[in-house]
């Protein structure tokens, strides 16, 4: 398979984008991009925590219910909820449905929200590496690396769940913390 594949309108995108409409958008308009500010941040944290074991296409159609019902990730809001919200989510078929995730969502919340505004973007941003050299193709693309372990470290010391290096790696690329489009596509660097 190629690492990069012409979609039926002449965009030339990384393989992985496919000929899903909204899988495209998501690669054109997201992934790589520069994402800043704590909420934006938490809610991509989190999400990145639901895709574990599972397709980023699934969070991603998912994604409009998750907004919906975690409360468009606003971490005060999330951090009061209780054991009949997590009752309430368990029982919505439109989020993944998972006890461990989405109490790590509401405790991870209580975190953010107990942090300074700006200071859980500073922190992630903190472990961006200095410099990336773009992928020419899939299999350079790394699934850990030592900015992402550092980063997972430093979240769980300070409580955070669902954090594992390869889950912040995932961060870092969707957050644009790393670019890794590969060679070919139009949004390589």
């Amino acid at each position: 398979m190629s690492d990069v594949l012409t979609g039926a309108d002449g965009v030339v995108r990384c393989a992985w984008a496919g000929a899903d409409a909204e899988y495209q958008r998501y690669h054109d308009e997201e992934w790589g991009a520069e994402l800043r500010g704590d909420r934006p941040l938490f809610e991509k944290m989190s999400l990145e925590g639901f895709q574990a074991g599972l397709a980023w296409i699934t969070i991603l159609r998912k994604r409009p219910r998750f907004r919906e019902v975690f409360r468009d990730f606003e971490p005060e809001v999330v951090a009061a909820f209780g054991p009949s919200d997590v009752d309430r989510l368990l029982q919505d078929a439109g989020i993944i449905r998972h006890r461990g995730k989405i109490e790590a969502v509401i405790a991870n919340a209580g975190l953010v929200a107990a942090m300074a505004e700006g200071e859980l973007d500073a922190l992630l941003w903190s472990f961006a590496p200095a410099s990336h050299t773009a992928p020419a193709t899939f299999a350079e693309v790394p699934a850990v690396t030592p900015e992402s372990e550092a980063m997972s470290k430093e979240l769980r010391r300070r409580g955070f769940r669902f954090v594992g290096p390869t889950t912040m790696y995932a961060l870092m690329q969707s957050s644009g913390m790393v670019d890794d489009h590969v060679a070919g596509c139009w949004r390589a660097a």
